[in-house]
């Protein structure tokens, strides 16, 4: 499938027309969509007989295609535009006012203690003791690596400018050297996870070419099916050491399909139902297991599983309200209050001229 004759012919010219950072990369978004689906099925629903951990892997193929997903993007827009400021304001907006809006529902409900709530609105409750909610907000622990992230890749980007993302290859590996150290195969703690994040920095560098034409080439040529049964591999939880490599397979399997146009599954990764998927995964990771811990997701296996259907369709039905009527609105102001900022700024240098 790399070597099809419809794969992207890699020249300066197609290189340069690739990395615009206006582009939008229509099968990252594909890759999102399965993603998101991969998790709500790992949280909802039994996936085959249960001594295969089928749930547990499903479970961890979507989190890693998330984290290089996010890694990747954030990378690639900071190659571009080094203004950290206005990177972490739209950030912030766009994964706080829906957070905080989960977590203050979710702790009124089911009340913590002060602690608690300190560890959720400021993330870091996925580090010990890690006071989550059962079934209602331990999904937020990615959220906290998420949002670690991005802060450490500001202060990076802050100190070296773009040129201090050159640092990340050296970063994600240590990051897996301190996972094998630790024996940490799968956690949630943000440095013995992040590596999935960092990988997907990683893919962003070889794709602007900023670690060598050699490495879009190696990502180029990889069987996508051999990748996809590695990422599988890896992401089994009785996989043993091959869960360390989780981050670099789904990095490669990722690459592979954003460096080769025109195959067959990149026709699927566009597929509009993906797409669409896509625009409201944030909102289905952050509602599901609220809703799922309402009268909708109760009872016994036989009552709960009768009502998987209709639990689906209203957590469908609130991403998309909150999606469209409630993040973009406050990702609106976010991206004013950056433009504010930046107009300051330049008004303040010109006024120093």
């Amino acid at each position: 499938m790399c070597d099809s004759a419809q794969s992207l012919k890699l020249t300066p010219v197609t290189i340069v027309a690739m990395n615009k950072p206006e582009n939008r990369f229509s099968v990252l978004d594909g890759w999102r969509g399965i993603a998101i689906l991969l998790v709500l099925a790992a949280h909802l629903f039994p996936i085959g007989p249960k001594f295969l951990h089928l749930n547990d892997l499903a479970g961890l193929v979507g989190m890693a295609l998330f984290f290089v997903l996010s890694g990747f993007l954030m990378s690639h827009f900071l190659l571009y535009r080094t203004d950290v400021i206005d990177f972490l304001i739209r950030r912030f907006f766009r994964i706080l006012p829906l957070a905080w809006l989960v977590i203050a529902i979710s702790l009124l409900i089911f009340p913590v203690n002060q602690d608690a709530w300190l560890a959720h609105l400021f993330f870091y409750a996925n580090y010990p003791p890690k006071p989550f909610v059962p079934h209602v907000t331990e999904h937020f622990w990615s959220l906290c690596v998420e949002l670690h992230f991005y802060i450490g890749i500001a202060l990076i980007v802050s100190l070296f400018k773009k040129n201090g993302l050159l640092l990340i290859p050296l970063i994600c590996v240590g990051i897996t050297l301190l996972r094998i150290i630790k024996g940490a195969e799968i956690s949630v703690i943000t440095h013995l996870r992040v590596d999935e994040i960092l990988a997907g920095s990683m893919l962003a560098l070889v794709f602007n070419q900023k670690l060598g034409l050699g490495s879009i080439n190696f990502i180029r040529k990889q069987n996508f099916f051999l990748m996809l049964a590695l990422l599988l591999i890896s992401s089994h939880p009785q996989a043993g050491a091959f869960l360390y490599l989780r981050p670099y397979f789904a990095a490669l399997l990722i690459g592979n399909t954003l460096l080769n146009q025109g195959t067959k599954i990149n026709l699927l990764l566009d597929a509009k139902i993906l797409v669409y998927i896509a625009s409201i995964s944030y909102a289905l990771y952050v509602l599901h297991p609220l809703l799922a811990s309402s009268w909708l997701g109760s009872g016994n296996i036989m009552e709960k599983y009768s009502k998987r259907p209709l639990l689906l369709i209203v957590i469908f039905v609130c991403a998309y309200l909150s999606t469209f009527y409630y993040e973009h609105k406050a990702i609106a102001i976010g991206k004013t209050l950056s433009l504010k900022i930046n107009f300051f700024k330049q008004a303040k240098a010109v006024n120093k001229s």
